[in-house]
């Protein structure tokens, strides 16, 4: 069964604002990329697209994914100044990098709940002077309710996420400047989920005697009606104040 073979983003992004991202990074020139959490590193390869003398790296725990983006680079031309690793990004001693991508990965930085606070140190830490990161994070759009709340992931909280502002106000705190604030649509938000799922809803359709998957499926459907036009998604993308 195909699995997120209809998403180009891991995320509520559309090819026309990370178009418009890529270009806001590339006019900096960074020679060096970290991507956070990267994922299969989408936005990281078309950076280094757009860039041709930078070199990337992005690390992920999650190896279908990394193998994803190796195959994708390959196919690009693009191996020979990219590499995927394995690795854990809490307590990274990687070196400060031009442009550091964190989308939605914030808690791949920090064990706090939420990890906004502290994933923003790191990031501070590990973006050179003069550099930017690109920052994906979850916002509340409004407070949610408690019967909404008992709908999305389990355990969720009103206090998993901060208001906009209030993300901001943060990043301001951990040694940023915002230089762009950008918030996903509706729209990418329902391309996401939809294209999340997609290929296996098409295969349960013909196999629906497969219980579990179903139940899954089901459930996920589930919690995004719950956060649906609740959860934002914010793409910050801020500049280090100097030292």
């Amino acid at each position: 069964m195909t699995t997120h073979a209809r998403l180009t983003f891991h995320g509520p992004l559309s090819a026309e604002r990370a178009t418009a991202i890529v270009e806001r990074l590339a006019a900096n020139r960074p020679r060096t990329v970290l991507d956070i959490g990267c994922g299969w590193g989408e936005l990281l390869l078309r950076v280094l697209e757009a860039v041709p003398a930078a070199r990337g790296t992005g690390i992920d725990v999650n190896e279908t994914d990394l193998a994803r983006g190796r195959r994708e680079a390959e196919a690009r031309g693009l191996a020979g100044r990219v590499e995927f690793v394995a690795e854990s990004a809490r307590g990274t001693v990687r070196e400060p990098a031009d442009l550091v991508l964190c989308l939605g990965a914030s808690q791949a930085l920090s064990e706090a709940e939420p990890p906004t606070g502290e994933a923003l140190a790191s990031l501070r830490r590990l973006v050179s002077d003069g550099g930017r990161v690109l920052l994906g994070e979850g916002f509340w759009e409004r407070t949610p309710t408690e019967t909404e709340l008992a709908g999305m992931w389990p355990g969720a909280r009103a206090d998993d996420h901060f208001g906009l502002a209030e993300l901001l106000d943060l990043a301001v705190a951990a040694g940023f400047r915002p230089e762009w604030t950008e918030t996903a649509t509706h729209s990418e938000w329902e391309h996401f989920e939809s294209a999340y799922q997609a290929d296996q809803e098409v295969w349960l359709a013909a196999n629906p005697s497969a219980t579990e998957v179903r139940d899954r499926l089901d459930r996920h459907r589930a919690q995004w009606m719950s956060y649906r036009e609740v959860l934002g998604m914010a793409y910050l993308t801020l500049v280090p104040v100097q030292r």
